[in-house]
């Protein structure tokens, strides 16, 4: 798996071992970024579930301020690390959360953390893509012009969410993409 675009395109992301993961095809990253490339370079990103953090790479590739990496697997924690230190990032520009995703949604609100750009790519089939939306809609971790991107197998439905706009829905195959926003 690569970067698609920005400084860091054609690097090789790293991807942890001996763990099942489902990495986001480049097809779909390239048409996420290619939705939000105005979006995305200056802002702060929460980067959900991040597995080998190729959403938050390819967002800092791309000119993010920050990007928050959220995982509870040790080896996803180890292997966001890894592809960080290979592209030379550290400081301020990275961060990363070993930590349920709800539970870091409570920090972070705690913190003040604003975020820009949110991707929630949980397990499929776990309903874990709506749980974390709508606890995400609980906390107030949202700059104002935030945009929420959520990948999921088309099963796993969403349903209505008070204050989520949808903004733009994909289908690549099994998967489906829904942008949104959140009016703060």
């Amino acid at each position: 798996m690569r970067i698609i675009g920005g400084i860091y395109k054609s690097r090789l992301i790293g991807m942890p071992r001996g763990i099942e993961i489902r990495p986001t095809q480049d097809k779909v990253r390239q048409a996420v970024f290619n939705i939000l490339a105005k979006v995305v370079e200056g802002s702060v990103v929460l980067d959900l579930y991040a597995g080998s953090g190729a959403y938050g790479l390819e967002a800092l590739s791309r000119g993010a301020k920050r990007v928050i990496f959220v995982d509870n697997n040790p080896g996803c924690v180890k292997a966001i690390r890894y592809n960080l230190e290979r592209l030379g990032i550290i400081g301020d520009r990275a961060r990363i959360i070993r930590q349920d995703a709800l539970k870091a949604l409570k920090g972070l609100d705690s913190s003040g953390s604003k975020c820009d750009v949110v991707f929630i790519d949980p397990p499929y089939y776990r309903e874990l893509a709506k749980n974390c939306l709508r606890n995400l809609l609980q906390y107030d971790i949202l700059a104002p012009n935030n945009f929420i991107i959520i990948e999921r197998h088309i099963a796993d439905d969403l349903g209505e969410m008070s204050g989520f706009i949808i903004v733009d829905m994909r289908r690549y195959g099994d998967t489906g993409i829904t942008i949104g926003r959140v009016k703060t």
